[in-house]
């Protein structure tokens, strides 16, 4: 499958705006994207032009790009490049739409301290008894009627 894979450099444009949908968590935010170019005449760096790009992150990237972009950061996206034409009541429009493999800060204008999200907590199983998988022992007709060891407490995994 070709893909049109892009990484754009930016800003955060809007706050992420995070759903939670049938398919899993989505959220979605808008980068601006300013090229940069050096201006003989005047001796300086002068902005160019703005291009506005529509973020989309999906799964556990949309609960951690919610809960870690505010408007204005500087940011990577790395993702597949989606470019739509549609007319609506007769104006012609078209989005370019990136739909995110990958979100970070650009740590190029400052710094960022990485938290790893840990796994939701799930309660443990209630413990049953270990079931005696020995050969049977002398007047037992089957392994189940034997009683039942309990394995060392150093070989209990927790």
């Amino acid at each position: 499958m070709n893909e049109t894979m892009v990484c754009a450099v930016g800003r955060v444009a809007t706050q992420p705006v995070y759903r939670e949908m049938a398919s899993g968590p989505s959220a979605r935010f808008r980068l601006a994207v300013t090229a940069r170019y050096w201006d003989r005449e005047k001796n300086m760096w002068t902005d160019g032009h703005t291009n506005f790009f529509t973020v989309w992150a999906n799964r556990q990237l949309a609960t951690n790009t919610a809960a870690s972009l505010t408007v204005g950061e500087p940011v990577i996206v790395q993702g597949r490049l989606k470019v739509r034409t549609d007319v609506r009541e007769g104006q012609s429009w078209t989005s370019a739409d990136i739909d995110a493999v990958a979100i970070g800060h650009d740590l190029a204008w400052g710094t960022s301290a990485f938290r790893r999200r840990g796994k939701p907590e799930t309660a443990p199983a209630p413990a049953q008894p270990e079931p005696n998988w020995e050969t049977t022992q002398e007047g037992s007709s089957s392994p189940m009627d034997a009683p039942a060891q309990q394995p060392p407490e150093a070989a209990v995994l927790t």
